[in-house]
């Protein structure tokens, strides 16, 4: 799809973009292009700049997730956006397919994640130990099919895989997410976890802004997904 008919918000300052699975919020080791290129790339041509274009990230989503991406066009956005992200200005909330019913159709999760770093990985655990960090989200059960079943989730920390992890401590599997304990890969690559909205108050223009990003057109999303959405 083309990247225009991905921008969800785009002012003087923000662009926000509709990541698709697989893709890059910013560069690594791979070498592969980025999300980052194909925005400066746009803005390059659609606003004729010459030279550099300017593009910060002040926060990241998992290569094979999908969805909300904020990307800042002014230095000054990025340094209020990083502040908002740090602390708690900044609402999320995800959707998630998964192979298992919690045990309550909704909740909160309270764990300790621990990082393994050369595993590129995270341990949710139920107790405090040495190195772990406090992560918590909020989850509810939207809807279900024969094998599957979509959770809404509201975090509340941001720590690295929180919901993957904390999801698979439960038992609960991500679709495709074999790293997490899924059994099967998706045809894609990606996994069934969907950042699904964002609010916050606009780092320049102090307005509130609340996006939704529509989730991948896949008969699987296109079963659970809600219909009033």
């Amino acid at each position: 799809m083309d990247i225009k008919q991905r921008i969800l918000f785009e002012d003087n300052h923000l662009i926000i973009i509709n990541k698709v699975c697989g893709e890059l919020v910013q560069g690594d080791q791979t070498g592969d292009q980025t999300l980052a290129d194909l925005v400066k790339d746009y803005l390059k041509v659609t606003y004729q700049k010459q030279g550099n274009v300017y593009l910060g990230i002040p926060h990241r989503l998992d290569r094979p997730t999908s969805g909300i991406v904020v990307y800042a066009k002014t230095e000054k956005a990025l340094i209020r956006l990083n502040e908002l992200f740090k602390g708690s200005g900044v609402q999320k909330t995800y959707w998630a397919i998964v192979d298992a019913l919690p045990n309550q159709e909704e909740g909160t999760l309270v764990h300790y994640i621990i990082r393994d770093t050369k595993a590129n990985k995270s341990v949710a655990l139920p107790v405090e130990k040495k190195g772990g960090k406090l992560a918590k989200l909020d989850y509810r059960l939207i809807s279900t099919s024969k094998n599957y079943f979509l959770l809404e989730i509201a975090l509340h920390t941001g720590r690295h895989h929180q919901i993957r992890a904390q999801l698979a401590a439960l038992g609960l599997h991500i679709k495709g997410d074999l790293k997490y304990g899924a059994k099967r890969s998706n045809p894609d690559g990606g996994i069934c976890l969907h950042a699904r909205s964002i609010s916050f108050v606009h780092p320049v223009k102090k307005e509130k802004i609340s996006v939704i990003a529509p989730p991948p057109e896949d008969t699987l999303w296109e079963a659970l997904a809600p219909k009033s959405e």
